[in-house]
């Protein structure tokens, strides 16, 4: 029939082009050391104008930068924070940044958490790592920072500059921010806007 060869050709157009995009999110290998030694700053702020985005307020509660390597990334289209948060980083900095200290550990996203268990002895006290690695929701305060965190590849360094937000939906779902790096758990995800981003 007529109408195969086309499907045949969308479906190779279709996987060529998943190829092409996985080639571009393929891992970046960075060299041994910590590679992003600082922590992360975050600056309290007094007052900040409340911004809509879609369905969603944002209620600002702390100036934050962070420079970190990008540990794993994790896209998300269809469930509650979506059209909010496409996509979910998990961050390392310090000695999480250390391809010698990551070697020991197994690091995973999924469903909204980061999680990471050691391959051998824990190389690094719990704690540590605790307060050397997060999951970030990313939220993209526009159209061209979200096509920058949707290039983002394993193993860069990324410098992300925004707020720590609260965000409220019209029918009233939420989502609150960590509002310090020593938790774990639900709830202990940092929530931000992204107004600028870098990669390298």
């Amino acid at each position: 029939m007529a109408w195969r060869p086309l499907v045949l050709a969308v479906l190779v157009a279709a996987a060529l082009w998943q190829g092409y995009d996985d080639w571009l999110l393929r891992p970046f290998h960075p060299p041994d050391g910590p590679i992003a030694p600082d922590e992360p700053h975050q600056m309290d702020i007094e007052a900040s104008p409340v911004t809509t985005l879609g369905r969603w307020r944002l209620i600002p509660q702390a100036r934050y930068d962070i420079t970190a390597r990008i540990l794993a990334r994790e896209d998300y289209h269809f469930d509650l924070l979506s059209d909010l948060i496409p996509e979910d980083l998990a961050l390392g900095w310090g000695p999480m940044s250390d391809n010698r200290i990551l070697r020991a550990f197994e690091i995973t996203q999924g469903a909204r958490f980061y999680s990471w268990r050691p391959k051998q002895e824990l190389v690094l006290p719990r704690q540590v790592v605790i307060e050397h690695s997060a999951n970030t929701h990313v939220i993209p305060a526009d159209a061209g920072v979200r096509r920058q965190l949707k290039r983002l590849r394993v193993g860069q360094i990324v410098h992300l500059s925004g707020f720590l937000v609260n965000a409220v939906r019209d029918d009233g779902s939420y989502i609150n921010t960590s509002l310090t790096r020593s938790d774990s758990g639900p709830g202990s995800c940092e929530v931000v806007l992204v107004e600028q981003v870098e990669a390298w």
